[in-house]
């Protein structure tokens, strides 16, 4: 080595002899840049789940007048199961639990004060969803094997089984609820499918589903009690 002069390490040379030009660096973040901005712009489109809890917000959504008009699909997912708590069990351990008996019961309060003379109610089949069903509505409710299949087909199958006219109660489970969610490109999170809350979604005449909100489990009362102007 001549003195004065320092050698470059072979590494270095190798990177300098890999580094993208100038052009194709510029071009590789502008795509990153454009990448980004359409995934920031596509969950800003993403509409949010709206809170029907919330007395303005169930005023705006409509959901009255079509529960009046017969378009309204419910999905409500069962009350607490008896084998991921430690409170008292109802009956069988793949049922719920005494707290999500009472719970049901509200929740069934909530939808004949909303009226069920034009509803269609189905269960799944799973011992949970049966007994939340039964307390929601007094009585057994006839069961629906397409209901607990939490899958790609869901959405799709709910719509289907949809009658003119008639409102539509589906007790399911919470898979069922985020598979609707996702075909109907809703923005919600892992949390908000909690027991015994319910998903409204309306079809319009043109066949158009629409997500009107959610409620949970201790805000049917506030559905049973709130009348539009």
């Amino acid at each position: 080595m001549l003195h004065g002069v320092i050698d470059t390490p072979p590494a270095l040379k190798l990177a300098r002899h890999y580094r993208l030009p100038r052009a194709k660096a510029l071009l590789v973040a502008m795509c990153v840049s454009v990448a980004l901005v359409a995934l920031v712009a596509w969950a800003a489109a993403r509409p949010a789940l709206a809170d029907l809890g919330n007395p303005h917000t169930l005023h705006s959504s409509g959901l009255h007048s079509a529960w009046s008009k017969g378009s309204v699909i419910v999905v409500i997912r069962h009350a607490e199961r008896c084998d991921r708590s430690r409170g008292a069990c109802l009956d069988a351990p793949t049922g719920i639990t005494l707290a999500g008996s009472r719970v049901s019961a509200d929740v069934g309060q909530g939808l004949q004060r909303l009226g069920l003379r034009s509803a269609d109610v189905w269960a799944s089949p799973e011992m949970r969803t049966r007994q939340t069903a039964q307390f929601m509505f007094g009585k057994a409710i006839a069961t629906q094997d397409w209901l607990n299949q939490c899958d790609h087909t869901f959405a799709s199958n709910a719509f289907a089984h949809k009658q003119p006219g008639r409102n539509l109660v589906l007790v399911s489970h919470s898979s069922c609820l985020e598979q609707m969610e996702r075909q109907l490109n809703v923005d919600t999170d892992a949390d908000s499918n909690r027991y015994a809350s319910a998903l409204f979604i309306t079809q319009g005449e043109d066949g158009k589903a629409r997500v009107l909100g959610q409620l949970d489990a201790s805000q049917w009362r506030k559905l049973a009690d709130a009348r539009e102007i």
